[in-house]
């Protein structure tokens, strides 16, 4: 296969809403320039990007797919995303590795959900971004409706390149930056071109202007061109749009029907001649601070963006060359392991067809096989050249699980089959409760979790089973109790005996020393699980020995692991060791440790005992027009509302949920706004249970 060098390589990444084409128009580009004889479709399961099982399964892209094709003397790597939210990890990995962002729109339906989610990663990135009205052949399209949509989510850095036309029942598409017209036969491919109609001519020439106009706004020479001749050539306003999608303030809108090949060379020819490639981005930071130059000649450094695990052959590892040339053989430096890897083989993929190369240079997306350890967001760097790339920061889980096996003795197996899906795809989270005895599995939504089951099932061959975790309430006392133990175990030889007098209280930042007692000694314990254990030493002439005293703390402190309400952790108590006795021979710790044990246990269920609940703090972006609907909910949820912001059209409402309410609440959520509205949560203290919640906790 040809070389190419830095300039002529152009990576550019499909995203979109579900179902507006992208898998489709991928197909058509590398049919269009000559790598396939027949172009396959979403329908007939056939098509290159989509060839896993699952996704013949669900008729929709569920991996982010890599592609290349060639057009004119340039390479486009291609990576076709998902449309779903639920595979974000996805979408943003690719994202992250692109030079361009080729935003497709649905023209019959416009910009939908989906688009205003992932044009928030684009944004967050700055990526030079253009966009592709498809289906504009369709009887429903609305293409001016669909402009009108992008301008809203863009605002006035949208500009036409192209618009639609049918014109003696040939569909049509004129392009304002060539002042062209092309021609469509009626089963699509290569287009006659024509002088513009005259009357379009006056529509054309403004857009035109329009075009001029954005391409100077975005360069001090372009702008003194412009206002010397008035207007500026072909070229120049390639320069110009070149420099304004870098600014990340010039959004080209491009129209297409992928499923009949209407366009799709026309749009290639642009990324050829106008998309920014690697070499023309701002280099990057790494986390040690040092640039990152995207020069062949530099030292060589590879981002891993994507991973997967192929059954019989091994781990693929997909990457992008962030700087320098990779051969054959290369031994490169992993950041995060600092392990020597070998790239032993090198793949440009199209799909699941791998085509062996001997290098790859800056600027080019691959492949390698077999790595040792190394997964999705790490560096591999030239030894001698250290370099650490950002990684990609995934979004929080928004649905969790707790995930076991339906045959015990596959628990194991289980586990290592989470461990590489979440090597794989890290908006994956996988952990282990050891308070709860539970495993957790983290994921985007209940698509996500149905693909990590499905994966599970028929990858590794583990059959899964999936539950609400348990939830991890705290257990304390509302006032102050007495109590005492004393044990007595007489058997043959030695026995033990041990008496313990305590008084427990409820513990806060802040509150006196308690009065009454003789005070010796003090210790506070902070508790691994949050809040503290105060233990205070009053004993008066030696009834127990100092030495005892460690082991009737340790008594207490095992039943604060498991309460006596409910077996969860207790919290926030001090507790008073006033009096007791011992015998010279038969006292010993274990003696203590149990005395110990069992007054504070009888004295906590006589300090009134209250259950505290997890409550998490939630952020959630909703249409103002769902406000209402969501507010409802929340409250049925026994939310406390906190506050309200407004960001565009959007609210942003933070309040507090018990976390024993939040089960399905993402997919709720999704329901009551249609999927436009998103949230994130984190942990924001223990709060006392409502009494009658507690006696139901207690009860079952």
């Amino acid at each position: 296969m040809k070389i190419y060098d830095e300039k002529h390589i152009k990576n550019v990444v499909f995203v979109g809403a579900h179902g507006c084409g992208m898998t489709t128009l991928s197909e058509t580009m590398l049919f269009e320039a000559g790598l396939l004889n027949r172009r396959g479709t979403v329908e007939n399961k056939n098509t290159v990007s989509d060839y896993h099982t699952i996704e013949h399964e669900r008729g929709t892209t569920v991996f982010a797919t890599p592609l290349h094709t060639e057009w004119r003397n340039y390479k486009i790597n291609i990576i076709d995303t998902p449309g779903l939210d639920d595979f974000v990890g996805e979408i943003m990995s690719s994202i992250r590795v692109a030079d361009t962002v080729v935003t497709i729109i649905n023209a019959r339906n416009g910009v939908e959900i989906g688009t205003e989610i992932i044009w928030n990663y684009v944004d967050t990135y700055q990526k030079p971004t253009l966009f592709v009205i498809n289906q504009i052949d369709h009887p429903k399209a609305n293409f001016e409706d669909s402009f009108n949509d992008i301008k809203a989510l863009v605002g006035n850095s949208a500009v036409k390149v192209q618009y639609p036309l049918q014109l003696d029942g040939a569909q049509c598409i004129i392009d304002v930056l060539k002042m062209k017209m092309y021609k469509f036969p009626p089963q699509g491919g290569k287009p006659e071109k024509h002088p513009i109609p005259d009357d379009q001519k006056e529509l054309a020439d403004q857009l035109h202007n329009e075009l001029v106009e954005k391409a100077a706004e975005n360069d001090e020479d372009l702008m003194e061109l412009f206002f010397e001749k008035g207007t500026l050539n072909e070229d120049e306003m390639r320069q110009g749009i070149k420099a304004g999608m870098l600014n990340h303030e010039v959004f080209p809108v491009f129209c297409v029907s992928a499923l009949q090949d209407m366009g799709s060379g026309r749009l290639m020819g642009f990324i050829d001649n106008v998309t920014p490639a690697a070499a023309d981005l701002k280099p990057e930071q790494s986390v040690e601070g040092l640039s990152i130059p995207p020069k062949a000649d530099a030292p060589t450094t590879l981002f891993v963006f994507k991973t997967v695990n192929l059954p019989n052959v091994g781990q693929l590892t997909f990457f992008k060359v962030k700087s320098g040339t990779v051969t054959v053989n290369d031994k490169l430096i992993n950041s995060r392991t600092e392990e020597t890897e070998v790239l032993n083989q090198l793949f440009i993929m199209d799909g699941k067809k791998r085509e062996p190369v001997s290098k790859l240079v800056v600027g080019d997306i691959g492949a390698t096989l077999k790595l040792k350890g190394t997964e999705t967001n790490d560096t591999l760097h030239q030894e001698g050249h250290k370099m650490t790339i950002k990684p990609i920061k995934y979004p929080q889980s928004r649905l969790t699980k707790a995930v076991s096996a339906v045959s015990q003795h596959e628990e194991e197996k289980l586990t290592e089959a989470l461990r590489k899906i979440q090597s794989q795809d890290p908006t994956v989270v996988v952990s282990y409760s050891n308070e709860l005895k539970q495993q957790l599995v983290g994921c985007q939504g209940e698509l996500h979790l149905a693909t990590v089951k499905w994966i599970l099932e028929n990858t590794y061959g583990v059959q899964p089973k999936f539950e609400q975790p348990k939830i991890a309430y705290r257990e304390t006392i509302k006032r102050s109790a007495r109590a005492s133990y004393r044990h007595k175990k007489q058997s043959g030889g030695a026995g033990q005996f041990a008496e313990v007098h305590l008084k427990i209280e409820p513990w806060h930042e802040g509150m006196p020393e308690p009065e009454g007692f003789n005070i010796r000694g003090k210790e506070e314990v902070d508790l691994p699980w949050g809040g503290k254990l105060v233990f205070y030493n009053c004993i008066v002439g030696g009834v127990i020995d100092l030495r005892y005293l460690p082991s009737i703390k340790k008594g207490i402190l095992e039943v604060m692991e498991s309460g006596p309400l409910t077996g969860s952790y207790v919290r926030d108590v001090r507790v008073l060791v006033y009096d007791g006795k011992m015998h010279s021979v038969d006292s010993n710790d274990i003696a203590f440790k149990i005395a110990g044990a069992h007054a504070f246990k009888e004295a906590f269920l006589n300090a009134k005992p209250q259950l505290m609940e997890p409550l998490r703090e939630l952020t959630v972006r909703v249409p103002e027009e769902m406000l209402g609907n969501v507010m409802t909910d929340l409250q049925s949820r026994r939310s406390v509302i906190l506050g309200f912001d407004t960001v565009e059209q959007y609210q942003i409402l933070k309040c507090t949920t018990p976390e024993a309410e939040l089960g399905g609440y993402s997919t709720n959520l999704r329901s009551l706004t249609q999927g436009k509205a998103t949230f994130t949560s984190e942990f924001a203290s223990f709060e006392s249970v409502p009494e009658n919640v507690q006696k139901e906790l207690i009860k079952a």
